[in-house]
């Protein structure tokens, strides 16, 4: 065999000096670290916080889901109780998975989503006439509103992350897209012409053309007193239908419609295919339109005729959840200020994402300072209006309106979206080197929630037949805000079922899963327009580890360079490779260009040629 020529040699021959790099076929540089680093606290931490949800979580599973993960309770359809609530109960597990958490979270998330689909197609109503042949239908709510199709969702729409090759997630991910594209003859949920989705309750089997009633909200009759506790403090069914005697106003299209839009959005990462960004941004394009014509404000009605208000006498502010929804809490005769217009932020943010076209957020900042420009003096103190009504702007609280500005500065980083923001946000504050504690207090503070929340479930005492879908949630442990805040940068995708906007994400190339490898901790400590800053450690003492680092949560960012101990190291990838010898960690200056790629759940190592945004 003849020997190697020297300059092979030198590609092939592994380089340990800190901060050297060497190309490798599959996962670009790799940036071999040999700083000595002493566990710093907050990496302990964060270690510990993702051991302890996992044991958790272990035992929340054991007691809330049979062995073929069909929740414990008693199956309801409604907006108080219904199948949204059920699978919400592994909410976050998904995230927790793609931060770094062990692949048994993954496989009874599963179990649980699988078991849902199930329990919730074979759980049929009686009285409620939509939902007489399943709950579910192909997989999918038959029709409701999207502030519950989001929370249902919310789970399956984070399944991506960790697990987009799954054939059936794969499956469903372009059937439920499909639902709104009018692929689906049985579900013709989109108007192209007017651009609107028809209905706000809509899904599998299409749009309630009609109003809504209290039993469609509601679900059929049950039993109440001495058997359940309900959310909304009803004591009987009555007082649930009674509840929901106001939500009729729902032909027609609001602004929480825009949380379909992730499901689009799901299948354009999985697929690449053009038709869905295509749809996603007719739609949400759509929605912009019209706050332009309302004077900057997001109209809460468009009739089925496309105009503003259509539905609701010409009201802009009209509508089930709109701006001017304060409905009578039945036990206690008063309104409640109940509008969800700002759950559309998902559709401008999920726009964003496919394009790095800010005018979005533009846009919603505009409108946030328009609202809060409403301010008045009461009782020598200045208020802001939450609601607008047929008299004007109305519910004014000492708090400004802040729907979407956090959304709004992760996106643009422009200081007027800083401005906005204030200083009541600590994570953004540590970011910008003001509030050195606060990483240590996010993670003891979801370690003790943690704690509080087993603890409470072992003292649950209620059964499967007196136990409603949505009365385990409050001891869901899965506890992950300050891990995804310190470990990605990452923006909480909350109960609308949005996707997870992130500035890093991390694999492991070992095991070929998402997440960072085990005994790997990850600190991001400053966060601007062109660049983050990273601690990466090793705890292990003895063994080295790899980590795959990606920009952006969906491989949407180039990484032009990375810097470290003031040596440049070119990247022009959307990874590169962090090889951690045995107990050693460096801080490491991320220099991207955001939005630059077409976003993907394609795992690191399976991109071929990147494909550039035009």
């Amino acid at each position: 065999m003849k020997p190697l020529r020297p300059i092979l040699l030198l590609i092939l021959l592994p380089l340990y000096c800190n901060g050297q790099t060497n190309q490798s076929s599959n996962s670009g540089i790799t940036i071999k670290i040999e700083s000595e680093m002493s566990p710093p606290t907050w990496a302990l931490l964060e270690r510990e916080v993702i051991r302890a949800n996992e044991a958790a979580c272990y035992a929340f599973f054991n007691k809330y889901f049979d062995e073929r993960g069909y929740l414990l309770a008693v199956e309801r359809w409604g907006g108080d109780d219904g199948p949204d609530d059920a699978i919400e109960n592994v909410a976050d597990w998904p995230v927790l998975h793609a931060l770094g958490a062990s692949d048994e979270i993954l496989r009874l998330y599963k179990k649980a989503w699988e078991g849902h689909l199930l329990q919730y197609t074979e759980a049929k109503t009686v009285d409620v006439p939509f939902a007489r042949d399943g709950m579910y239908y192909k997989e999918f709510p038959v029709m409701m509103d999207w502030m519950h199709n989001g929370e249902g969702l919310r789970v399956f729409n984070l399944q991506g992350l960790s697990d987009p090759y799954d054939n059936d997630f794969q499956k469903r991910t372009r059937r439920f897209a499909g639902f709104y594209m009018n692929e689906d003859a049985g579900a013709p949920n989109y108007d192209p012409e007017h651009k609107i989705i028809r209905s706000m309750f809509n899904g599998s089997r299409g749009p309630l053309m009609r109003k809504a009633t209290g039993l469609d909200w509601v679900g059929d009759p049950i039993e109440i007193e001495n058997r359940f506790h309900l959310g909304h403090g009803e004591r009987n069914y009555e007082e649930m239908v009674a509840h929901f005697k106001d939500y009729t106003e729902t032909i027609g299209d609001h602004p929480q419609n825009l949380s379909a839009t992730t499901l689009a959005a799901n299948a354009y990462l999985m697929t690449g295919e053009a038709k869905y960004k295509d749809w996603l941004l007719e739609y949400t394009n759509a929605w912009l339109d019209r706050m332009k014509a309302n004077e900057g404000i997001i109209p809460s009605n468009i009739g089925l005729d496309g105009t503003i208000g259509g539905a609701t006498d010409g009201k802009w502010y009209g509508g089930t959840y709109g701006w001017g929804f304060s409905p009578i809490v039945p036990q206690t005769g008063e309104r409640a200020h109940r509008t969800r217009v700002y759950r559309g932020i998902i559709g401008f943010n999920n726009a964003a994402l496919l394009t790095g076209d800010f005018s979005y957020h533009k846009a919603w900042g505009e409108m946030i300072d328009k609202v809060n420009a409403n301010s008045k003096k009461i009782d020598g103190k200045t208020q802001y209006p939450h609601m607008h009504g047929d008299e004007g702007w109305y519910a004014y609280s000492p708090n400004p309106v802040d729907w979407g500005i956090l959304d709004c500065y992760f996106f643009t980083q422009s200081p007027q979206d800083r401005k906005r923001l204030g200083s009541s946000h600590e994570w953004i504050e540590f970011l910008e080197g003001k509030n050195p504690d606060y990483p240590e207090k996010a993670l003891r503070a979801d370690l003790a929630r943690v704690r509080k929340i087993h603890a409470s479930m072992q003292e649950d005492e209620t059964t499967p037949d007196t136990r409603l879908a949505d009365d385990p949630m409050k001891y869901n442990p899965a506890s992950v805000s300050a891990l995804r805040e310190l470990m990605i940068a990452g923006l909480d995708p909350g109960r609308g079922g949005a996707a997870l906007y992130a500035r890093l994400r991390y694999f492991d190339p070992i095991r070929r899963r998402a997440g960072i490898p085990q005994d790997v901790a990850a600190l991001v400590n400053k966060m601007n327009g062109d660049h983050v800053a990273v601690t990466l450690v090793n705890l292990h003492q003895t063994e080295a580890r790899e980590v795959v680092v990606q920009t952006g949560g969906y491989a949407e960012h180039q990484c032009t360079y990375v810097e470290v101990k003031g040596q440049k190291i070119q990247i022009d990838n959307s990874y590169f490779t962090v090889h951690l010898a045995p107990g050693t960690g460096e801080e490491l200056m991320v220099y991207s260009k955001r939005f630059a790629h077409q976003p993907t759940f394609t795992f690191p190592w399976d991109r071929g040629k990147v494909v550039t945004v035009k």
